[in-house]
């Protein structure tokens, strides 16, 4: 049996790639309209990786790129920092919109 997997990703295996300069210009947009940003990179399987942007204003929004590695290298380009996980502070930085809070609850009382 061979030591390690086949089917991992490495940097290597996706070092040619580039981030879309579309992705990485509206990173660059949201942050620069909310006074600085800090980003969560979510796998979310075949479709890819979901880049949930926090505005230091607390407002959010997310992107979607190809995979994870794309995802960050686009972040890095765009001047916007990665936080490995949600922390409790950056939790309590968001500011979800009333819209959000409605649209919740009508999901909810629908069940």
């Amino acid at each position: 049996m061979a030591d390690g997997s086949d089917t991992t990703l490495t940097a290597e295996q996706t070092a040619g790639e580039q981030a879309p300069q579309g992705l990485v210009a509206g990173l660059k947009a949201f942050a620069a309209g909310h006074g600085g940003a800090k980003a969560v990179i979510e796998y979310v399987g075949k479709r890819g990786a979901r880049i949930v942007l926090v505005g230091s204003d607390g407002e959010w929004g997310d992107q979607f790129a190809d995979d994870t590695v794309t995802a960050r290298e686009a972040c890095a380009k765009a001047g916007v920092t990665v936080e490995n996980a949600w922390e409790r502070e950056l939790m309590d930085q968001m500011r979800p919109s009333n819209d959000l809070w409605r649209s919740m609850a009508r999901r909810t009382m629908a069940r």
